[in-house]
């Protein structure tokens, strides 16, 4: 079963923008304004993209202590292990699947 997380993982990154500021978070911690430029999106667009990742637990957010005006955004490693173990369980299944696929054809001396 498919837990929520999960299900809010896929739906968040449905979007190519959000996409590519967990691959860039995947590179380490950056501002917002660093992301906005490097993806070309507007400061409100990037808050809005941000915001969104942040309310699902993809990233998450801290203040410098010199600069409390100053975010620094980091992608979560919860969401993705979540994600890993789905697709390890789907694979196993797949695999699973397979073999007595294979089982089945060999029984039989069935071939294509």
């Amino acid at each position: 079963m498919v837990d929520d997380s999960v299900d809010r993982f896929f739906e968040v990154l449905a979007d190519p923008t959000r996409r590519q500021v967990v691959r860039l978070l995947g590179e380490g911690p950056q501002r917002a304004g660093r992301l906005a430029q490097a993806t070309g999106t507007s400061s409100p667009a990037m808050s809005r993209h941000l915001r969104i990742l942040l309310s699902a637990g993809v990233v998450t957010d801290e203040r410098l202590a010199d600069d409390a005006r100053v975010r620094v955004f980091r992608l979560r490693p919860e969401p993705v292990v979540a994600v890993q173990a789905w697709l390890d369980q789907v694979q196993a299944h797949w695999q699973e699947q397979l073999g007595a696929f294979k089982k089945y054809v060999e029984q039989t001396g069935e071939t294509s």
